[in-house]
């Protein structure tokens, strides 16, 4: 693939690319732009290359989940432990908060977010979930249909409650 068809493959997929960034830091578009700038740079200085062993969309994504672990794993060192402190609190939802997707999301263990948001909102097959998340296809199956279960169950609740 020329440099030019990466480029405009890219482009292509710049709006998904930003929504899966967001998305892997925890919805902060602030950082997400950060991390899909790290991401562009690294590509296009030959650091991330697509070898064709999958479908760019898949690549592409990986590469940005890995950037986005690595960008939160250098800012974290800066965060002092007051901070720190906070953010390791229980996360309770306040009232009313979860009427959009996000805060229904945000209440799935982490891996299950992903694997739901990859397939539903990014129409990766199981398969490509795998090879983004780097896991096997057994525990990315598991994920999915726990994550689809107790997001159901949230939804239901939900609604039972007239929240």
């Amino acid at each position: 693939m020329t440099k030019t068809e990466l480029e405009n493959h890219l482009k292509s997929l710049h709006q998904e690319a930003f929504l899966w960034a967001r998305q892997s830091c925890n919805y902060n578009s602030d950082v997400a732009n950060e991390v899909l700038q790290r991401v562009y740079l690294k590509i296009l200085e030959g650091r991330a290359k697509y070898k064709g062993k999958s479908h760019i969309k898949t690549w592409l994504f990986s590469v940005i989940k890995y950037t986005a672990i690595d960008f939160q794993k250098s800012e974290s060192k800066f965060l002092s432990l007051e901070v720190t402190d906070i953010l390791n609190e229980e996360y309770s939802m306040p009232e009313g908060e979860g009427e959009d997707y996000e805060g229904l999301l945000k209440q799935l263990p982490d891996r299950q977010q992903e694997v739901l948001l990859l397939v539903f909102y990014h129409n990766l097959t199981l398969e490509e979930v795998a090879k983004v998340l780097n896991l096997g296809l057994g525990t990315v199956r598991t994920h999915y249909d726990r994550g689809k279960k107790k997001l159901k169950e949230l939804i239901q609740n939900r609604y039972a409650y007239g929240r």
